[in-house]
């Protein structure tokens, strides 16, 4: 297949792209944001006129951690909100038959039981620290569902609901990045400074699941295979979660950071529990591979040849 990937620049659209030219005989078509400006919708309806895809895979968004987040709303919501309609009402308007979405575990109510199953997406408020973002993420996967619904299953636009991510091409970054990439930059630091100490947002209480983007880019291609029989919303996860304690612990280990971690409780750390339920997951037949140790090793080789 020609297959357009939007984002193709991003962590999970070049784990996607290597995933591809490793197992995959498909074309993929992975434009920068200067020839695919999915800002405009007359740019997007211009590229898959002449392009003309047989499957979009949406990956792209504007993302960053809870503190970029609560820094930027509009943006977290109006980037991604626009982004998300153009590219699916300009594959809609061209008459592209399958779109695959990816969504994202914020979409889920802050105070919604764990773990989260699909049907509880939009049945109560959602966290404030990523609010505009998860707006945006749960009216795109809406839109999807619409489509499908008015053609008659003529179009199939599909939502993945990926857990946390981790993995090659993250953002390594203190204070901007997701936590595992934040955590792995701030321990090799105080390793290489020879610092005693690293300091935790809140008390590490709370917990997290978090998988290997290599993981993620498998589930993308199984979908796709299967995609017939794929539900219109599909969470994509571990089935268990860790305490930000115990992820700081496991990248210590594998950094060989042997000094001690102070907890600021003033800072946020958002919900206290955002585990997905991989129930329709096991039952459409996908699991994931990696153990964390594996993907923290695979990762920190990573940083550590990249930086």
């Amino acid at each position: 297949m020609k297959i357009l990937l939007t984002g193709g620049s991003g962590m999970v659209g070049r784990n996607i792209q290597d995933y591809a030219q490793l197992y995959r005989d498909d074309e993929i078509l992975h434009p920068s944001s200067h020839e695919l400006n999915l800002l405009d919708f007359e740019s997007v309806k211009a590229y898959l006129k002449k392009h003309q895809p047989d499957f979009v895979i949406h990956a792209a968004g504007t993302v960053g951690g809870i503190q970029a987040n609560i820094n930027n709303p509009i943006k977290f919501l109006v980037d991604n909100l626009d982004m998300g309609r153009n590219i699916v009402m300009a594959a809609k308007e061209a008459g592209i038959k399958k779109l695959l979405n990816l969504g994202s575990s914020c979409m889920y109510p802050r105070s919604a039981p764990n773990p989260l199953r699909e049907e509880q997406i939009l049945t109560n408020t959602l966290e404030p620290t990523n609010e505009g973002y998860a707006l945006a993420k749960i009216v795109t996967a809406k839109l999807c569902n619409y489509c499908s619904q008015e053609t008659d299953g003529a179009l199939q636009y599909k939502t993945l609901i990926p857990c946390n991510l981790y993995g090659k091409y993250d953002k390594f970054d203190g204070v901007k990045s997701h936590m595992i990439p934040a955590a792995l930059y701030k321990l090799h630091q105080a390793k290489t400074q020879s610092d005693t100490d690293v300091q935790i947002w809140g008390d590490g209480t709370a917990r997290r699941e978090f998988m290997y983007a290599e993981d993620l880019a498998d589930a993308v291609f199984y979908a796709i295979d299967n995609f017939e029989r794929m539900p219109d919303m599909l969470n994509i996860g571990l089935g268990h979660d860790f305490s930000i304690n115990e992820y700081y612990s496991a990248i210590a280990k594998v950094i060989g950071f042997n000094g001690s971690f102070v907890h600021d409780i003033t800072k946020p750390v958002g919900m206290k529990q955002k585990l997905v339920s991989t129930e329709k997951l096991e039952e459409f037949g996908w699991t994931h591979k990696y153990s964390l140790e594996d993907g923290l090793k695979k990762t920190y080789q990573y940083y550590l040849e990249s930086n």
